[in-house]
């Protein structure tokens, strides 16, 4: 509301400006997900080719140390034994405040995908020599899931074509910003 232009006599007139609207919090990328842990190392190394998303069965300390991050991606993989998806070689440390329970940090973890999509992963990747690499760890309305891959390994000179390419996009950006 805006003071009248000429007060009246004894009237009170606030000339304080008016107040500024609260400012809005930055929305995370997708509502309900909180990132835990990501495998840097995928884009780099490998070509992705698909992406699925597999839930992980795992023990309550598993999932405390996962919601304070204690989680390695670097060299685990996925694979299919016997009709079940299994994430190895992903150490989740064990968790800060645990008492006499507690769990194994490098042992085998089953994912949760359905039947028809574990045989189609099985298929494409046992005989092309495509392998299944996790990408990222997140909880997705509370609970735990995991990003996973099929990838085919880059060669030294992809890796370096990639390089040079990403070194002369950047030169370019820098010519045109300097021009203008």
């Amino acid at each position: 509301m805006r003071p009248p232009a000429c007060p009246q006599a004894g009237q009170w007139v606030d000339w304080s400006p008016p107040a500024k609207p609260a400012m809005a919090k930055p929305a995370p990328d997708k509502p309900g997900v909180k990132l835990i842990a990501s495998n840097r190392q995928v884009p780099y190394k490998y070509h992705v080719l698909e992406r699925y998303e597999a839930g992980m069965v795992l023990t309550g300390t598993e999932v405390k140390a996962l919601r304070e991050g204690r989680v390695t991606l670097r060299d685990s993989f996925a694979q299919v034994k016997a009709g079940e998806l299994w994430l190895l070689n992903c150490n989740i440390s064990t968790y800060s405040h645990t008492g006499y329970v507690t769990h194994e940090s490098l042992r085998s973890r089953k994912l949760l995908l359905h039947k028809d999509e574990i045989e189609k992963l099985a298929g494409k990747a046992e005989p092309k020599g495509l392998a299944l690499v996790p990408l990222r760890l997140y909880f997705k309305n509370g609970r735990a899931k995991c990003e996973l891959a099929l990838v085919k390994g880059k060669k030294v000179y992809d890796r370096r074509e990639e390089t040079r390419a990403r070194v002369v996009k950047r030169e370019m950006e820098q010519e045109m910003k300097r021009f203008r």
